[in-house]
This record gives structure tokens, sequence and C-alpha cells, in this order.
């Protein structure tokens, strides 16, 4: 589901364009760049299931994915972006970053623990929509889409649009063409597991 994830940080985009791109692609990826030193560490881990393909894994990340977990990277992330920049990118930035913990729960099988380290024994979460590959990569896609369309639409109306002469607009239609080629691309690498 990186792709979609990967949308909404476009989408978001476009309805916050003060906000820098990169802080929003990394912050709505930020659970799982935790998840990878845990996983290299043998402190998390993942296990294929099926031939290993699209949504067929069950991952063991029961720190960086627990909801408290991801409440936690959130606020950091919340509070380097106050420090940097303001408060209302404060606020996206720890959005978009709970924002991962909430695409994955509708999509994860109930490998997502509530406490860090499942401390408790408590049930796992996920609604197991992964289930459904077909379903899960329909909603995954339907994010893609969605993200670069409103990210394109929002480029080129910050470029001026059809006020402006033809290089400036050819800027924004540029920028907003490369970044629903590779949302798209992002997609077809995630559903083929390349």
């Amino acid at each position: 589901m990186f792709a979609g994830h990967f949308g909404l940080a476009a989408g978001v985009k476009a309805m916050a364009p003060k906000v820098p791109l990169w802080a929003l692609m990394v912050s709505t990826q930020l659970l799982d760049i935790a998840f990878v030193p845990l996983l290299l560490t043998g402190v998390e881990s993942m296990e294929p299931i099926g031939d290993g393909g699209y949504g067929e894994s069950i991952i063991h990340a029961d720190y960086s994915h627990s909801l408290v977990g991801a409440l936690v990277l959130s606020l950091i992330a919340g509070l380097i972006a106050w420090r940097v920049w303001n408060r209302r990118s404060a606020v996206i930035i720890g959005s978009v970053t709970f924002s991962h913990w909430l695409i994955d729960l509708v999509v994860h099988r109930s490998d997502m623990p509530i406490l860090a380290g499942n401390f408790g024994d408590l049930p796992l979460l996920g609604f197991r929509l992964w289930e459904l590959p077909t379903v899960a990569a329909i909603l995954e896609l339907a994010l893609v889409l969605v993200g670069a369309i409103l990210y394109f639409r929002s480029a080129v109306a910050r470029s001026g649009g059809q006020k402006v002469n033809g290089a400036k607009r050819f800027q924004g239609y540029l920028a907003g063409s490369i970044m629903a080629l590779l949302l798209i691309l992002a997609f077809v690498s995630d559903y083929f597991s390349l």
C-alpha cells in the first residue's frame, strides 16, 4: 500500500501548498521508515503467506505499527514540523503521519497491536482487506488517482493556469504530469511486488 500512502500525501499537498512535498512524502511513510531498522535487526518481521504477492504478508511490526507507536511517531513528526515551520504545518504533518496507520488498519490482516511490543496481548487490529486483493488494489488505485488529480490541478493552478505565459504554464503541467506518472508507477510496482 506504499503507493496509496503517497497518493494521500500528494492530495494533501494540493490542499496545503506551503507544506513541503518532501515532508509530506516522508511523513506518510514514517511508520515504514521506522519499521526498516527494526526489521533489519530482527525486532520486527514479515511473514509471507501464499506466494508473497500483493498484500500477502503478515507483518509483525509490534512497535512501529502499534497504535501507540503510530501516535508517538505522529507526535514527534508534528513537533518537529512545528519547530521548523509552524503550527498548521505541524498538525498537517502529524495527521499525515498518523494516516499511515489508519490506511494500514483497513488493509492489514489482524497483525497491528494496540500497545507497543503487543504489551498485554490485547487483540490485534486489522480489517483484512488484503484478503480481497482486487478490492484492496481498487482502493489503493483510487487513493493514487485522487492524489494525482488533485496534485495535477494544484500544480497547474499554482503556475497561473491560462493567465501566464507558455513557459510558466508548461512548468505546472509538467510538474503535475510527473507526479501523476510517479504515483501510477508506484502503484504498478506495489501491485506487482516489483
